[in-house]
């Protein structure tokens, strides 16, 4: 059986993007985006330190990348149906966990399987699961998710702001989870295409495994896992701390607060354009154009060389770029028959360096100030462009 006979009809493959569009909104609302809202609401109701309510959706974090590799190999064995939709249940399970937490430890030890959801449930699953079903021509409903997943702060946040009025925080979390369980996780197995046992083999790969295929293979790999970890670790540390370092470079916290929020508009228009204009390049070039603009959004907060606005909507908009080729390049550089793996093992590392990243931030913010960790940033976006330009380079002769 060829890759077109296994990708859904037109309709079909509508349903299948949209289907898991609103699953990403759902999954990042109620976990990644989750303590934004209800981690003062939580300090405040059990009188445990804010610091280890939100080393909550570290813990989250760390263990979605440890179980990252293993929920691609089930998507490469088994397909993202039963693989997203288990995520969905462990999400919600989680989710009650937290909710029904009598004291700190068993609120934490539920972060943790909240975050093995995590792991099968956010866009790496999501994206493994499109190259699976779609194959080579995943490209176009992998940007099509992100546009989706970009509004999940945007439609959650107040979301959870209401039912923690109504409800509670534990209303809240019990809310959310009831979603997973009882909506998402039969919606995503039912609704979702059936796929074969094993992926057939891609007819254009060629089955090549001389020693200077497999050292190229290893260094596409290991430079781009590493692009991918620089990037997690500035994105996530930026998410946790703009507010102070705006703050430290003497802006009030109104005026922080609203630059903030051109994040959310800036990161989808520039999904909107690359999935307008994103065919003509190939996914490593757009992975270089995505780290151009971060770097140049990173270097002119840390230069105070444009107004912060500026920096934010570049930096905001390299972000939106890169959700995207971050899973476009590994398709292009190792084909949808190892796919599902690749993406496993690329988030693993990626995850774990998301969940130490704010916390070593942290430290640094109090111990050097604000200039410091932007130029520290600043600096390891410019080697990150260096980075996607090697292999932006490098596979225009691999190809």
């Amino acid at each position: 059986m060829t890759e077109a006979a296994t990708a859904p009809a037109p309709s079909g493959a509508r349903l299948t993007v949209t289907l898991l569009g609103v699953a990403q909104i759902v999954s990042w609302g109620s976990s990644y985006y989750l303590l934004a809202v209800l981690a003062g609401p939580i300090a405040a109701d059990t009188g445990w330190p804010l610091a280890w309510v939100v080393a909550g959706g570290s813990i989250g974090l760390l263990v979605s990348g440890v179980v990252a590799p293993f929920v691609g190999r089930m998507i490469d064995g088994f397909g993202g149906r039963p693989t997203m939709a288990a995520g969905s249940l462990l999400i919600g399970a989680g989710l009650t966990g937290v909710g029904a937490a009598p004291n700190l430890a068993f609120y934490l030890l539920s972060w943790a399987v909240l975050g093995a959801g995590m792991g099968a449930g956010l866009y790496d699953a999501a994206f493994s699961t499109l190259g699976r079903i779609f194959g080579s021509s995943a490209r176009r409903a992998i940007t099509n998710v992100t546009l989706f997943g970009g509004f999940a702060s945007t439609v959650c946040w107040p979301l959870s702001a209401f039912a923690v009025e109504h409800l509670g925080w534990r209303g809240a979390c019990f809310a959310y989870a009831a979603v997973h369980v009882l909506v998402m996780a039969p919606t995503l197995f039912v609704l979702l295409p059936r796929e074969d046992r094993k992926p057939p083999p891609y007819p254009s790969a060629a089955a090549n495994c001389d020693a200077a295929s497999l050292s190229k293979d290893r260094t596409a790999f290991l430079t781009l896992a590493a692009i991918l970890i620089v990037n997690g670790a500035i994105q996530t540390t930026i998410s946790v701390h703009l507010l102070t370092v705006l703050q430290g470079q003497g802006m009030s916290l109104a005026a922080a607060v609203a630059i903030g929020a051109l994040i959310g508009p800036s990161q989808v228009g520039a999904r909107v354009v690359e999935m307008l204009v994103g065919d003509r390049l190939h996914p490593t070039a757009t992975l270089l154009c995505a780290g151009v603009l971060v770097a140049m959004g990173m270097a002119l907060l840390a230069l105070g060389a444009a107004p912060s606005a500026v920096a934010i909507v570049l930096y905001a908009a390299g972000n939106g770029v890169w959700s995207i080729a971050r899973g476009t390049a590994p398709l292009a550089l190792f084909g949808p028959e190892r796919y599902p793996v690749v993406m496993g093992r690329l988030a693993a590392p990626n995850l774990v360096a998301q969940a130490g990243a704010p916390f070593i931030a942290g430290i640094s913010l109090a111990s050097f100030g604000a200039s410091t960790v932007l130029f520290v940033l600043a600096t390891a976006a410019a080697a990150n462009v260096i980075l996607a330009a090697f292999l932006a380079r490098a596979s225009t002769r691999w190809r």
